[in-house]
């Protein structure tokens, strides 16, 4: 009982005596901290810049500045991503409308330019010369004008091109039979007859075809973007907008099938 008692004092005393030297210890830190020449050495020397040398504090104070401040710039571009992914819904669905109305808006052109009875100057336009070996339309080496309601006159640029002007619009499907007057070329219109009907409408097939083309090469464009983007985006966001995506390709070609049985019926009638 005895050894006991005094091995418990023996601990107690030993702790007392550790206690007492890290208080002490733990003073001097204090003085130590508060002392001026302390203080100063710690503070970032305002001559410290890059190429000349500093204290290790001016170099740790640096250091930590710029992790800091990295760490922000960081921060900063992933909010930047994080916002552009955002926009591309609207982005995407703005291009895709704006090249399937472009497609629809040169159909109707190429519409107009197809003869319903009565000669008109753009009537010639999709017909391709070959001059030199290379196909160019009719309108870029030839002027195009109305003479009366059934007859046309075409002047070529390069009079030396005029039989090919010729050959091209004899070669039409539009049963045009020119002859050479001089230096231009006289198209007489023939009333539409049943085989002309049936050349015109082949034409609007051929004409709605492609601008069906055009429209799903803008809409496959636009998928392709979605995917690339599908990352940054939730499966139902990707889905929503794949689906909006194709509810304006149906809408741009119903309005191109709408216009080529338009064209058709005028041309029938």
């Amino acid at each position: 009982m005895a050894i006991c008692l005094r091995r418990a004092l023996a601990s107690r005393g030993l702790l007392s005596l550790c206690a007492a030297r890290h208080l002490s210890g733990l003073s001097s830190l204090t003085s130590l901290i508060s002392n001026p020449s302390v203080d100063e050495l710690l503070r970032p020397n305002p001559r410290f810049n890059g190429g000349q040398e500093g204290s290790r504090s001016d170099f740790y104070y640096l250091d930590r500045r710029g992790f800091a401040k990295g760490k922000k710039q960081k921060e900063q571009n992933d909010g930047d991503t994080v916002q552009a992914d955002v926009n591309v819904g609207p982005t995407v669905k703005s291009a895709a409308t704006s090249q399937m109305e472009a497609a629809v808006v040169a159909l109707a052109r190429e519409l107009s330019k197809l003869r319903t009875g009565r000669a008109s100057a753009g009537m010639l336009d999709h017909i391709m010369v070959e001059i030199g070996g290379v196909k160019t339309a009719l309108n870029r080496v030839a002027v195009v004008s109305v003479i009366n309601a059934q007859t046309l006159s075409v002047t070529p640029y390069d009079p030396t091109s005029i039989k090919s002007v010729e050959h091209a619009i004899i070669s039409s499907p539009l049963s045009i039979n020119p002859t050479v007057d001089g230096q231009r070329i006289i198209a007489p219109i023939p009333r539409l007859t049943k085989e002309n009907v049936q050349a015109l409408c082949k034409l609007v097939a051929k004409s709605a075809e492609d601008v069906k083309q055009s429209i799903r090469r803008a809409r496959q464009k636009a998928i392709d973007t979605i995917k690339k983007s599908a990352s940054s985006m939730s499966k139902d966001d990707v889905k929503r907008l794949e689906k909006d995506v194709d509810e304006i390709t149906k809408k741009f070609t119903k309005s191109a099938d709408d216009m080529c049985k338009a064209k058709e019926k005028e041309i029938s009638s």
